[in-house]
This record gives structure tokens, C-alpha cells and sequence, in this order.
């Protein structure tokens, strides 16, 4: 009785400083978490460099994210510092009416009342500066709080790159020592883990990449200059989740209609970026998980979208994650099952005769 007691105020205390725990990490759970995608995607050239280095692991993992950060980290931070200028440009602009919408809105007007709506075009540009300055007040007036959690975010990740790699096995070892699954089930899970995450950051990149060069292509044979940026640009917004692509080619349909007066133009564009660059996404990405991620297309293509909804755009990753580690947790109570129904149909004569077997 006394040692049932024991455990269980054991137990609790373990519940509550865990909850303690999970508490005071929560804002480093993102970063820890791309951190390890990081490890596992650039897992080969850390297993390279360690060769190359005569096993010196640690050596091996300083110099994986050093070149980590030179190879992901400082383009990102040059896209960042370019949209974060842009960014304070516009919203000056619009506070002082240097940018002209009267065009637009003009244009807007016209359409309105051709389906009975009176609108005028001095109410419509109001309307639309008083939006976009909406919209980019909160970018502007929290940049500094943004970019100091940025940049402690990415000293999390960067640390958890150097020691994941550093001191992966011994943690994986004293995970394992604690946890009370089988081993050979925890073995099966961090491989579900890697296969997944090659999975899930191949199939982003790949679409990404896919949409922007055919993005370009249709900016290109539109005449539009800046085509190199506007690639970039639709590249960079299609990992994002619900927005995509869709959020480079449609401004620039309307910009071509509106603005340059040339409708043709615009809705060929319209209809590329609709039929053709954004429908790559809904091809790539569900063909890749699949393929890597023992997935169903249409299991992988709702994980994702489920993962969205319930996380941001983090969930992209975390949702096939999710699917792939609760197919595996089932075939795991499925196999246990199966051996305890095996045990349990043993007689005590044919367990006895099993064990003699087993010493002959």
C-alpha cells in the first residue's frame, strides 16, 4: 500500500513540473523543432564532414552549421531585410499620398456601376489606402519586437543545430533508457521521423521551386519587367499555406488590367497562374509525400491542410508528421496485440514444451 502511494505522489509531481516544463519552453518549441528538421535534412553532409574530420563529431557539427547558416540563414536574412525596407517605403508612401490609385479605383468605379453598385472613385481609393495602411501598421510599429524574437529564435535553432548534431546518439540513447516503449518500436518511430521530414521539406521546396519558374515564364511572355524578382517573390509565398503563388500572379492580372490597360495580357496571365502555376502544388506535394511517406495522395494532401488550420503554417510539416506517427503508433498495438493473443493461447504443456525447445 504504501509503495502504491509512493508512486503515485510520484507521479503527480512528475505531471506538474513536466506542465512547469512544457511552460517555460514554449516559445522555444519552434525553433527546437526546426532545428531538428535542419539536422535530419543536412544529416549527410554532417555524416560527411565527421569522415572527412577522423570522427570529431563536434568539429564535424560546427562546421554543418556554419555552413548552415551561410547556405539557408544569410539568404534568408538578406529576403527578410529587403521586404522589411520595402515594407516601411510603402507604409511611408501611403501616409504621405505619394502612391496613386486614382487609375485603379477609376477603373473599380466603372465596373461597379456596371453591376449597379455607385461608388465613386475618390470614395474607392480612400477605401483601398486606408486598407493597405491597415494592413502594414501592425508589420511596421511591431518590426523591433518581431526581430528581437526572431533573433533569439534563431539562436534556439542554431544551438539546437550544433548540439542535436553533436550529441544526437547520446540523446537518443538516454531518451530511449527512459522511455518505456520497445526499442525496436522507438527505432521504428525516429525513422518514420526522418523519412517524413526529407519528405514534407522536399515536397515544399520542390513545389516552390516548380512555381516560380513557371510563374516567371508566364511573367516573361506578358512583357512585364522585374521577371527575375517576381519569380523570387511567387517562389518564397507559395510555401505559405492558402496564400501561395496566388498572391504574386493575381496583383500583377489586376495590375495589367487596371494599370497598363491591357486586358488580354491580364487574363492570360489570370488563367496560367490559376490552371497551370498554382495546380503544381496540388500535384508535387501530395506525389512526393506519398512517395516518401508511405501516405496516401489524399491522406498527405489533408494532413496538411488539417495541420494549417490547427497550427499555422508550421503545420505543414507537423500534419503528415502527425497522420504518419498514429498510422505507425496502430501498427505497433496491432503487432502487440498479436503477441498477446498468441502468449494467451499457449497451454501450460505447450509452454512447457516451447521452453524446452528453446534449451535444446
Amino acid at each position: 500500500m504504501a509503495r502504491m502511494v509512493s508512486f503515485f505522489v510520484l507521479l503527480t509531481i512528475l505531471l506538474v513540473f513536466g506542465g512547469l516544463f512544457v511552460f517555460l519552453m514554449a516559445d522555444f518549441l519552434l525553433p527546437l523543432f526546426l532545428s531538428l528538421l535542419l539536422v535530419v535534412m543536412f544529416g549527410p553532409v554532417h555524416r560527411w564532414l565527421t569522415d572527412h574530420l577522423r570522427g570529431h563529431r563536434r568539429w564535424a557539427a560546427l562546421a554543418t552549421a556554419v555552413l548552415i547558416a551561410l547556405a539557408v540563414l544569410l539568404p534568408l536574412s538578406g529576403i527578410m531585410t529587403m521586404a522589411g525596407v520595402e515594407g516601411v517605403r510603402l507604409y511611408d508612401d501611403l501616409s504621405e499620398s505619394r502612391i496613386d490609385l486614382h487609375d485603379v479605383s477609376r477603373e473599380l468605379s466603372r465596373w461597379a456601376g456596371e453591376v449597379g453598385w455607385q461608388l465613386s472613385p475618390d470614395a474607392i481609393e480612400r477605401d483601398l489606402i486606408d486598407r493597405l495602411r491597415q494592413l502594414l501598421t501592425p508589420m511596421v510599429l511591431r518590426t523591433p519586437g518581431y526581430l528581437a524574437k526572431l533573433v533569439v529564435g534563431v539562436c534556439v535553432m542554431m544551438l539546437g543545430v550544433y548540439f542535436f548534431f553533436a550529441d544526437g546518439p547520446v540523446m537518443i540513447r538516454a531518451v530511449m533508457r527512459l522511455s518505456p516503449l520497445d526499442d525496436r518500436y522507438e527505432e521504428q518511430l525516429i525513422s518514420q521521423f526522418d523519412s517524413i521530414s526529407r519528405a514534407v521539406v522536399l515536397a515544399t521546396l520542390l513545389s516552390a521551386i516548380a512555381q516560380g519558374f513557371l510563374a516567371g515564364i508566364g511573367y516573361y511572355f506578358t512583357g512585364l519587367g522585374s521577371v527575375v524578382l517576381l519569380a523570387l517573390l511567387t517562389g518564397l509565398l507559395a510555401m505559405v499555406p492558402f496564400v501561395g503563388a496566388a498572391a504574386v500572379w493575381f496583383p500583377v492580372s489586376l495590375w495589367l488590367f487596371f494599370v497598363e490597360n491591357r486586358p488580354v495580357a491580364a487574363i492570360v496571365l489570370f488563367l496560367y497562374g490559376a490552371l497551370i502555376v498554382s495546380m503544381v502544388d496540388n500535384l508535387i506535394k501530395p506525389a512526393v509525400l506519398h512517395g516518401r511517406a508511405s501516405l496516401h495522395p489524399l491522406l498527405a494532401l489533408l494532413s496538411v491542410i488539417g495541420g494549417v488550420q490547427a497550427l499555422g503554417p508550421i503545420g505543414i510539416f507537423v500534419g503528415p508528421m502527425v497522420v504518419v506517427f498514429f498510422q505507425s503508433l496502430l501498427n505497433m498495438l496491432h503487432d502487440e496485440l498479436e503477441r498477446m493473443g498468441a502468449d494467451v493461447s499457449l497451454t501450460p504443456e505447450k509452454l512447457e514444451e516451447a521452453v524446452q525447445t528453446k534449451e535444446a
